[in-house]
C-alpha cells in the first residue's frame, strides 16, 4: 500500500512525524482564536522557532473560526507557518468549517507562492475533531484543491503516531481505489 496519492501532477503524502521539524516551505498550525502559541505544538513552535513568531502574530489580533494567517517560521526549518483557526468538537457545521479552514490555509500558501505544505491532522488533538471525519474531510478538500489551478505541488499530512496514521492511511487507500 502506498503512502502517497498523485492527482493532477500533484502529490498528497502521509508522513509519521512532528511537522514542526520538517524541512518544508510551510506548515499549518491549528491555532487558537487569540493566536497565542499555547500548549502542544504551540509550545514547540515558540520554543524552537523563537519569540519573533508570537510577536508577528500580535498584528493580527483575534481571528474567527476558518480564518488563516501566515507568519515567518523563525528558527524552524520551514520558512512559513500558516496559523489556521478551525472548528472545535461538537461545534455546529464542524465539517463545513473544517473544509473552509483547510481551503483558507491552502489559499494562504498560494499567496506566498508555496509549493510544499505540511498539515497536521486538523483539530484532532486538544480540540477533539474525530480522526476519521478529519481524514475524510482533509483528503477530499485537499484533492479537490489540487485538481484545480494551483502552484502547490505537494501536501504532506504529518501524523505523530499509529493512532493518527491509520485513519489517514485508510482514507488515502480508499481515495486511490476510487
Amino acid at each position: 500500500m502506498s503512502d502517497s496519492l498523485h492527482t493532477n501532477g500533484k502529490t498528497i503524502r502521509l508522513l509519521k512525524g512532528d511537522i514542526t521539524g520538517l524541512e518544508v516551505e510551510a506548515f499549518v498550525y491549528y491555532a487558537q482564536h487569540n493566536l497565542n502559541l499555547g500548549s502542544g505544538f504551540g509550545t514547540a513552535i515558540s520554543t524552537r522557532g523563537g519569540l519573533k513568531i508570537q510577536e508577528e502574530l500580535k498584528q493580527f489580533g483575534t481571528l474567527e473560526t476558518t480564518a488563516a494567517v501566515t507568519t515567518e517560521a523563525g528558527m524552524l526549518k520551514a520558512k512559513y507557518i500558516i496559523h489556521a483557526v478551525g472548528p472545535r468538537f461538537k461545534e455546529s457545521n464542524m465539517e463545513k468549517k473544517l473544509e473552509k479552514t483547510i481551503v483558507n490555509s491552502l489559499k494562504q500558501a498560494e499567496e506566498k507562492n508555496i509549493k510544499q505544505l505540511a498539515f497536521p491532522p486538523m483539530g484532532t488533538g486538544f480540540y477533539g475533531v474525530p480522526l476519521n471525519m478529519c481524514a475524510r474531510v482533509m483528503f477530499n478538500t485537499i484533492t479537490k484543491y489540487l485538481n484545480g489551478e494551483t502552484q502547490i505541488e505537494e501536501v504532506i499530512v504529518g501524523l505523530l503516531d499509529s493512532r493518527e496514521y491509520e485513519p489517514f492511511k485508510q482514507q488515502l487507500n480508499a481515495s486511490i481505489a476510487a
